[in-house]
């Protein structure tokens, strides 16, 4: 009887024993599938942090190009700039320099003239004939200046005295003027264009005063 027993028990522990084991493997899977499951989501959040880091570094790099463009173009605008205001100063002073050049190549004719006048007055007899010559210098000096620059003179006995234009040097009275006229013109006046470049100096004939 107690050996009956026995040979039982050993039978059931020995149906136990693959059930426990199969729960050990299931357990044992289960641990094996969960570290798996943590190894994997680890790798995938290092995955994403490295892509994370690796995103913002070529954004950086991305800004620091963009940057040394956009330094590289400032440095050109301003050496353009530079370049542009040295070529408007060059410009500038050449149209002081060379302003007159063309009024200065004008004259010269005149200069000649003047040059071949004086040679002939050395062996001339005729003195009118010189006075003629200068005389047509002068000629067409004035026609020139006035035609090509706009140059004119005035300033005549007997205008009518306008201190915009005439710069009175003394006067005299005259009880048969009604209005202030030029009595005597010691300097003429000369416009450019509308313009008064020089006023004339005159002598100014003024009503007598009661």
């Amino acid at each position: 009887m107690a050996l009956n027993e026995k040979d039982e028990k050993l039978k059931e522990q020995d149906g136990k024993a693959p059930e426990t084991d199969q729960k050990t493997q299931d357990a044992e899977k289960q641990t094996t599938e969960t570290s798996a499951a943590d190894s994997a989501a680890a790798s995938e959040k290092d995955s994403a942090e490295e892509n994370a880091a690796q995103s913002s570094e070529e954004k950086i790099a991305a800004l620091e190009k963009e940057n040394a463009d956009l330094k590289d173009q400032l440095l050109r605008r301003a050496a353009d700039f530079d370049n542009y205001r040295k070529r408007m100063m060059k410009e500038k002073q050449d149209i002081y320099d060379y302003a007159n050049a063309s009024l200065l190549g004008d004259l010269l004719d005149s200069l000649d003239n003047f040059d071949r006048t004086l040679d002939a007055a050395k062996d001339a007899k005729d003195a009118k004939a010189i006075a003629d010559g200068i005389r047509m210098i002068n000629k067409n000096l004035v026609k020139m200046l006035g035609d090509k620059y706009g140059l004119t003179a005035y300033g005549k006995e007997g205008d009518e005295f306008n201190p915009d234009e005439h710069e009175a040097i003394g006067r005299v009275e005259d009880e048969k003027v009604k209005k202030e006229t030029l009595h005597q013109v010691y300097l003429k006046g000369y416009k450019l264009k509308d313009k008064v470049i020089r006023h004339a100096k005159v002598m100014v004939k003024v009503p007598k005063s009661n």
